[in-house]
Parts: structure tokens; sequence; C-alpha cells
């Protein structure tokens, strides 16, 4: 009996394991964040793109974002999901847009005023939204899709 018991501890440890192996880290973003975020360019050019499960606009936009990664894997890039949806959700449309090792957040705590504000006090949280930051560290907002041929330009990447 005892050897059943320890064989099925280790089953069910193992089974644990197999299911918490997460192969797409998507990791939380929460108030207080933003300006740790920000630091990550260290004085090179970086996009930080806002997106949703559940906005058209941003299912047609995110495989263009895939191919632009692809074409150019230098370019600081961070992706930020804000829709209350599952991790399955988000994960599915990452891996179709082919940016499953990207570099992603979502939105962890509920996306009102105080953590639109912290990011741009004239934002008001529409998707699919693109933060710019420049070198000097200046940022600049665009909302609505991105115009990819300037793309390589705004984030100090060669097309």
């Amino acid at each position: 009996m005892k050897k059943y018991w320890l064989s099925f501890i280790f089953l069910m440890t193992l089974a644990m394991q197999t299911v918490n192996a997460d192969p797409m880290r998507i990791k939380p973003y929460q108030a207080g964040d933003w300006s740790g975020l920000v630091k990550t360019a260290n004085g090179a050019p970086m996009a930080i793109h806002f997106w949703g499960v559940t906005c058209p606009a941003c299912v047609k936009e995110m495989p263009q974002w895939g191919t632009f990664l692809k074409r150019n894997p230098s370019a600081k890039v961070i992706f930020i999901q804000v829709d209350d949806v599952t991790p399955e959700m988000m994960q599915k449309m990452l891996s179709k847009a082919g940016l499953e090792k990207a570099n992603n957040y979502y939105v962890a705590s509920p996306f009102d005023e105080r953590l639109r504000y912290e990011i741009d006090p004239k934002w008001h949280g529409e998707t699919p939204t693109t933060i710019f930051i420049d070198q000097n560290g200046k940022t600049s907002r665009k909302t609505g899709l991105i115009h990819f041929q300037q793309l390589p330009s705004l984030v100090g990447v060669g097309s």
C-alpha cells in the first residue's frame, strides 16, 4: 500500500509540474510597474504596445507585429494585454501572431484610470495603443493601427 501511495504522489507531482510548465510566459503588469518597464530600454528606443484579445483592430494587427519582430529581432518591443480574459485566450492569440517568445505582459489588476494615468495622463485606454520611448526617454503615444513602414525608425532598427 505504501508503494502505491508513493507512486501516486510521484505521478501527481509530475502531472502538476507538466500543467504548470507554461511554455509561453506572460508576466503580470500592475500599478507601479510603468517606470521599471521604461527603464528596461537602457537608453535605447522602445515601443510598448497595449492590445486586447477582444479588440478587432488588435486581432488584425498582432500578426503584423509578429512579422516585424521576426524581421527585426533586435527591436525592443513590449506587449501588454489589457482585456480581462483567460491566459489561454491570450496565449492562443500570441501564438497565432508568432509572438509567443516576445516580451509579453497582461494587466493583472483592473485597467482603470489610475493605471492608465501612470502610463499617460491623457490616455483613455483605447486599443491598440503604442507608446514610443526614444533614446532620451521622451514618450509619444500612437492610438490605432501602426504604420509598420515607419516603425523601424521609431524603435531604432533597420527594416
